[in-house]
């Protein structure tokens, strides 16, 4: 079993969905204790089955148990969205963090690369200056600031995950090509960053046994145009790529549009510094895997 500075280390995750359950699963598999929060008894009984401590949290309060948890806590993973009143877990701890996590060593905070804003397809890196253009975008970057504001309060490490568009399995362009919901949407020069869900629970799970803090882009080494993907995606399932739509002209929610409103390159250099090494560099080897191993239906 993995150890901490002084002792067996206990993980907790608050959010425990898509991200959340690959990053218990990289703490699974090298032997970590990992209790993970969600909101629904049926989805409490299948991360049970997962092999992980399951509480139920609405996000607005700390039940018995999950508090008794929490007290063996020694590394924290939240990766629930702020509200419009902040993060929730800052707002129910605030200055009662390590009366509420006494062994608490290290915090990761689940951010977006959207924080950034647009730069006009440019490269980013963790020292770009945040212009962040959604309403969703300025909330996390308030509650990056929070966390990272905890971490020097209490003397701790506070790790920063500024995460790019997230697939894996079930959650891929197959699937939106299988239900016929995938869009082959054209703007000049847009690009997207995009990361292997796996690869989201390996470097929690390294940043959190290495001790490290601050601010990391977890992203893939190839940011390209969405329209690309689709077309490798069909390719690789030998069916025939959706027509071509401008995206000028498409219909799309507000949320999709918003998306295209932010074009940058987003830079790995930092995390890959770190020691830290990507199982799934680039969408055309990470896209042949699932095909391979068929596992890109979940």
């Amino acid at each position: 079993m993995a150890a901490s500075r002084s002792g067996v280390m206990e993980v907790t995750i608050f959010g425990c969905g898509y991200s959340g359950k690959a990053i218990a699963k990289a703490f699974i598999a090298d032997g970590v204790r990992v209790t993970g929060t969600t909101r629904t008894h049926d989805k409490a009984a299948a991360l049970c089955a997962q092999g992980i401590n399951a509480f139920l949290f609405d996000g607005e309060t700390l039940g018995n148990d999950l508090r008794a948890a929490m007290r063996d806590t020694t590394h924290l993973v939240q990766s629930i969205a702020p509200r419009e009143n902040g993060d929730p877990l800052i707002g129910l701890t605030r200055g009662r963090l390590r009366e509420t996590m006494p062994k608490l060593q290290w915090i990761g905070y689940l951010s977006t690369v959207g924080v950034y804003g647009d730069h006009k397809g440019n490269w980013v890196t963790e020292d770009t200056p945040c212009t962040p253009v959604s309403g969703r975008s300025k909330e996390r970057l308030e509650a990056e600031d929070g966390w990272m504001a905890i971490g020097r309060e209490v003397g701790i490490p506070a790790a920063v995950l500024r995460l790019s568009g997230i697939y894996g399995p079930g959650r891929n362009a197959f699937c939106n090509l299988e239900r016929g919901t995938a869009r082959r949407l054209i703007k000049k020069d847009q690009v997207f960053n995009r990361i292997r869900v796996e690869d989201i629970g390996a470097a929690t799970q390294f940043l959190a046994a290495h001790g490290l803090g601050g601010i990391y882009n977890v992203t893939d080494d190839l940011p390209g145009p969405p329209q690309d993907v689709i077309v490798e995606a069909a390719r690789l399932l030998g069916v025939e790529a959706p027509p071509e739509q401008p995206f000028e002209t498409a219909e799309l929610s507000p949320m999709a549009r918003s998306f295209y409103g932010e074009n940058k390159r987003v830079s790995n250099a930092k995390l890959k510094a770190a020691g830290f090494t990507l199982a799934f560099p680039d969408y055309p080897a990470s896209l042949a895997q699932l095909m391979r191993s068929n596992s890109w239906r979940g």
